[in-house]
């Protein structure tokens, strides 16, 4: 039987090798050969990846016959991408196994315990994402400023704005090692400037 080994990490700091160490240990006591598909550095509440997407494409042409994930929440978050992406794996005749919630889709049962489980995934994913919501509107009513901190202009900026019409934008810019809009923006906090690109 061929397999495809599916890992995700969601930083790219972090590495999927333990991920991928038992998938191929599982793999190989299966006596299955493997190709495996690695996204890094990449949210499972996109639906669209780059190995997820090559997969997937791999799966309609047949080239394995079972999918392995080490946990669910690796292939996705939202309930109704991963229903779709199992029912078109399900269609193309691929099975799908997860190691850490012991579902396999080829039987009935299992397909039960998968939507029950990622109805579940997405209700905490839900309630985390009302949490930080409710955090961030706590910290607006006290005052808090929220986002990046301000960043001190160079003090070329205030000598290019004085400068008024003798320099251009896109010379700003060349000089000051930023973009055109950068340096629009920074010309424009200083002083209104026409804008010259």
């Amino acid at each position: 039987m061929r397999a495809a080994i599916y890992a995700r990490v969601s930083t790219l700091d972090q590495e999927p090798e333990n991920q991928l160490l038992e998938l191929r240990r599982y793999v190989e006591a299966r006596g299955w050969t493997a190709v495996e598909y690695v996204d890094k550095g990449v949210s499972g509440a996109k639906d669209r990846r780059p190995a997820l997407d090559l997969m997937l494409r791999d799966a309609r042409r047949r080239k394995f016959d079972v999918l392995v994930c080490w946990r669910l929440d690796r292939l996705g978050r939202n309930l109704r991408h991963l229903i779709l992406l199992l029912d078109e794996l399900h269609a193309v005749g691929v099975g799908f196994v997860t190691l850490g919630e012991g579902i396999d889709t080829t039987s009935p049962s299992g397909r039960l315990v998968l939507h029950v489980l990622g109805a579940i995934a997405e209700f905490e994913r839900e309630r985390l994402r009302e949490r930080v919501l409710a955090g961030l509107q706590r910290a607006r009513a006290q005052g808090r400023r929220l986002g990046r901190p301000k960043r001190e202009l160079p003090p070329a900026v205030a000598q290019f704005a004085q400068a008024g019409d003798s320099v251009s934008v896109r010379e700003a810019a060349k000089r000051l090692g930023v973009s055109r809009s950068t340096a629009q923006r920074w010309l424009a906090s200083q002083k209104s400037l026409p804008t010259r690109l």
